[in-house]
């Protein structure tokens, strides 16, 4: 087949463009007989060139990864841009890594969309900043489901969600996975571990509760605070340190940074104990995965939790909101609690901490549990499922 590919996210910051990157990447190792087109309106395409795929260049007014953000849009000229450049490909099937950046179909050429969650749907309070914002959401991603063939999503309980809140019928959605990128292994080496804790001004002698990711509202992390005030007045917790990784902006989107920032100055208990250090690259990333006593994931939802696979991989367990992706990615090696009861949040924190034993039997677990979701087996899966349309599979409706 002829497969096009929308790459507009490739160069996104967030969890979409490492699962864009990743995916696509090993989409296109694998030996299959497809011819992939792959689409990108960005100036920098030197690591496309490296896919060994035809890159397609739109000329935009704005990239997608610029606009289509929070508080801004895209313009309908550059939308149309992509439809004219996928039409004039004569492609068998187009292929969507994020419904973020959907751009309508060409006439006659079936899609596959990428729906990573429905958590704007479920919780729209917490992620729209305006009512403009969450219509024009809407509207996308009405018009895409109505358009596509089938969709994709990350985790069996993104898919149970996206049914209930975005109406797709079951059979019109196929599951794959998402993997952590080799850079992310176990770090024993001291001297690493050590420099990397100096780097971002955390104290060595502490153990380290990490926290990463974005600090949109339904990252549930004024909850996380209130549990880790109530944890550290445990004695068996009073060397803990909660660190918070992850960009202050948000990329453009919805964020309660400041408000997080400012609960925790406020408090003299926790101004010493709560450090914000930002983005993190993914070498430091390993290291402090590697040195902490746990990743902590409070979210209220998730489509996947690409960062417990990667501390998991780095020999780390997983305090995450139970019921959800991050805990079916976690397995035997993540503790649950109720992401609305802080006492409850507490109370994981706090027997982890105190728990030796269990500790070290969750982290005997991480490794092996990583083996169940790779980038190998998702691009296995996608392919599987964008060939099924070929042999007549379900297209749903």
């Amino acid at each position: 087949m002829r497969i096009g590919i929308d790459a507009s996210c490739w160069h996104n910051n967030r969890g979409f463009g490492r699962f864009t990157r990743e995916l696509l990447s090993e989409m296109i190792k694998q030996p299959r007989d497809h011819q992939f087109l792959v689409f990108s309106d960005d100036d920098d395409v030197e690591d496309l060139d490296e896919l060994g795929a035809e890159i397609i260049k739109i000329n935009v007014r704005r990239r997608v990864i610029d606009a289509a953000i929070a508080k801004d849009q895209r313009s309908i000229s550059d939308i149309l841009s992509f439809t004219r450049a996928a039409h004039q490909q004569k492609l068998d099937l187009l292929f969507y890594p994020a419904v973020y950046s959907w751009f309508p179909t060409p006439f006659g050429v079936p899609s596959v969309i990428t729906f990573h969650d429905a958590i704007a749907e479920h919780f729209p309070d917490l992620v729209f900043p305006g009512a403009r914002e969450r219509v024009m959401w809407n509207l996308k991603c009405w018009l895409a489901k109505k358009s596509c063939a089938k969709v994709l999503t990350v985790s069996r309980s993104a898919k149970s969600e996206i049914i209930e809140y975005l109406k797709i019928p079951s059979e019109k959605i196929d599951v794959i996975c998402e993997g952590a990128d080799r850079v992310f292994k176990k770090i024993i080496d001291a001297e690493i571990l050590r420099t990397t804790r100096e780097k971002y001004e955390l104290p060595l002698q502490s153990r380290l509760l990490c926290y990463v990711g974005g600090f949109a509202p339904h990252k549930n992390l004024s909850r996380l605070i209130d549990a880790f005030e109530i944890a550290i007045g445990d004695p068996g917790c009073s060397d803990l340190q909660l660190v918070m990784i992850g960009e202050a902006c948000g990329g453009g989107y919805n964020s309660n940074y400041n408000e997080l920032m400012n609960k925790v100055l406020a408090q003299e208990k926790l101004a010493s104990r709560v450090r914000f250090i930002g983005y993190v690259s993914d070498e430091d990333l390993a290291a402090l995965y590697s040195d902490a006593l746990a990743l902590a994931l409070p979210s209220l939802s998730e489509g996947f939790g690409l960062p417990a696979l990667e501390a998991m991989s780095c020999g780390t367990p997983v305090l995450a909101s139970h019921g959800g992706a991050v805990m079916e990615v976690a397995g035997a090696a993540g503790l649950s609690f109720d992401p609305f009861d802080v006492a409850d949040i507490a109370k994981a924190i706090t027997t982890l901490a105190t728990d030796s034993s269990l500790s070290q039997k969750l982290r005997k677990r991480a490794i092996p549990e990583t083996e169940r979701n790779t980038w190998r087996q998702a691009a296995e899966l996608t392919l599987d499922s964008l060939e099924s349309y070929q042999q007549g599979g379900s297209c749903g409706s």
